[in-house]
């Protein structure tokens, strides 16, 4: 199964749960960072660690965050792009930090908020990127606490996608993936980065 973490950055948080990525280091739990452009700007010298651990592998999470759409429709009262150009911006604009960080172009795209419309998707795909969404939702937008992100990412099953986010230290994500993980390696479970297993 595969994890996968969110940075947003801007009101979302420019920070880095350094705690949670240890956890991952010290079990040897492989990852899908998305990042957008917001917490790159905030974070140049760590996204440039990032793209070199190879445990890791950097994703696109959008320019500004938004829900991916060419009609302007709102998710989690977050106003979408509104046209097919606006959309392509917030894929694109990313799209070339990423790769300038990393050398590498990014396959994977999750938009702000996990919203996308069947529009949106297809430009997605038009544009090389694979458009990701996610099975299992592990920390509720860093809000869950430690015990209830514990929980849910306990109950994971073969192929699933698991959503958490890695920019809000102060949420209880570290402490239930420290409590996850274990129990997870302990039943045989095995982790992958997307791009071992999916392409575009």
């Amino acid at each position: 199964m595969a994890l996968t973490f969110d940075a947003c950055g801007g009101p979302g948080g420019t920070g880095c749960d350094h705690a949670l990525l240890n956890t991952l280091r010290r079990h040897k739990v492989p990852a899908t960072l998305f990042v957008n452009s917001r917490w790159l700007h905030a974070n140049p010298s760590l996204s440039a660690e990032l793209a070199l651990d190879p445990l890791f592998e950097l994703a696109n999470h959008g320019t500004a965050h938004l829900p991916l759409s060419v009609n302007g429709r709102a998710a989690y009262g977050i106003h979408g792009t509104a046209t097919v150009a606006a959309a392509y911006d917030e894929l694109m604009g990313n799209q070339a930090i990423l790769q300038e960080i990393s050398g590498k172009v990014p396959q994977f795209f999750r938009p702000g908020t996990a919203f996308y419309d069947d529009v949106a998707v297809e430009v997605t795909r038009r544009l090389g990127m694979l458009p990701v969404n996610f099975t299992v939702n592990g920390d509720g937008g860093a809000t869950f606490s430690a015990a209830t992100v514990a929980a849910e990412v306990g109950r994971v099953v073969p192929g699933d996608i698991v959503i958490s986010h890695f920019n809000r230290p102060a949420a209880g994500t570290a402490s239930g993936y420290s409590r996850a993980l274990p129990q997870l390696l302990d039943r045989g479970v095995t982790f992958t980065r997307l791009g071992d297993v999916l392409s575009p």
